[in-house]
Order: structure tokens, then sequence, then C-alpha cells
């Protein structure tokens, strides 16, 4: 499945694109960025916020103290810049924690209750630790495709254009 080295490059690959993103969206007037295009989540800034409620959900699982919502778009943070330190925040969380992961850790269970689907789950920590970094990604695919419809190019987002760690 996957294992903690995975789980740490996809921390900081998903750092490295929140950073990039949040960087390309702060030059969009706040009108434009939540501006309802008809997304999912209605908006840039609607997705942006789903993101980091998402992730708030998965990370309160994972550390065993969950996270409560109303719903799965619900705006936790109007102001722009709010929103992008709270990202840069959650980003520095994940990144610490995906530093905790073993084997071990991976392999157990993870016992949950669906927020879509109220009922109890369990899953492998490693499967929902992939569909964590998953999700992350299929909705920045949904950023990017916002922003090229504005014109504004989001350059290379591929995981093999990571840098390189700095050295420890």
């Amino acid at each position: 499945m996957i294992t903690p080295a995975f789980a740490r490059t996809l921390a900081r690959y998903n750092a490295w694109m929140n950073e990039r993103i949040y960087a390309i969206c702060s030059s969009i007037a706040d009108d434009e960025r939540k501006k309802d295009v008809g997304a999912f989540f209605k908006s840039i800034h609607g997705t942006l916020n789903h993101l980091l409620l998402a992730d708030r959900i998965w990370m309160g699982r994972f550390q065993g103290s969950p996270y409560k919502v109303g719903s799965l778009s619900q705006e936790l943070y109007s102001d722009f810049e709010e929103l992008h330190r709270e990202r840069a925040a959650m980003d520095k969380a994940i990144g610490e924690w995906a530093e905790t992961l073993t084997p071990e850790a991976l392999a157990a269970d993870l016992h949950y209750v669906s927020i879509t689907n109220p009922a109890p789950r369990s899953t492998p920590l490693g499967l929902t630790v992939a569909h964590f970094f998953n999700h992350q990604t299929h909705h920045r695919g949904q950023l990017t495709t916002l922003l090229m419809q504005r014109g504004i190019d989001p350059g290379v987002t591929d995981l093999l254009w990571l840098p390189p760690e700095p050295a420890r």
C-alpha cells in the first residue's frame, strides 16, 4: 500500500502545490474568487475552503479528535488572507503528522463516522491516507481548470516536478 516515506512526499507536494495555488489566487480580485461559476463548490474560494475543511475533518480522524462540521461546503473563512494563513498552518500540521507515520500505523484500521453517509466505518489507515492526498489533488485539479478558464496558467502541477527536499 502506502509507505511512511511516500506519505511524507505527498505532504510536501500538498504544501508546495497549495502555496503555488494561493499565490496565483492572491492576484485575483476577491469578488472574482468568490463568483459562482458552477464549480462543485461554486467558486475558487469555495473550493479552497472545502479543501481546508476536508483536511481538518481527516486530520481530526487521524489524530483521534473529530472535527465537527455542518456540511462539506461550510465556509470556514470569508477573508482570503485568513484562509491562506489557516491553509499554511494546516499544511505544516500535515507535514508534522506525516513524520510520525509508521508502517504498523498505516496497516491498522481507522475507525470513523462518515459525514456523507453517517455510519461507522473501518478502513485501513494507509488507504485513507492515500484518499486524503488524492482528494486534495482532485480539487486542486478543479482549481487549475477554474484558473485556466480565466486565462491564468498555473504551470506544471505534476508530482514529478516537486522540488527536492532540502538536506536535513
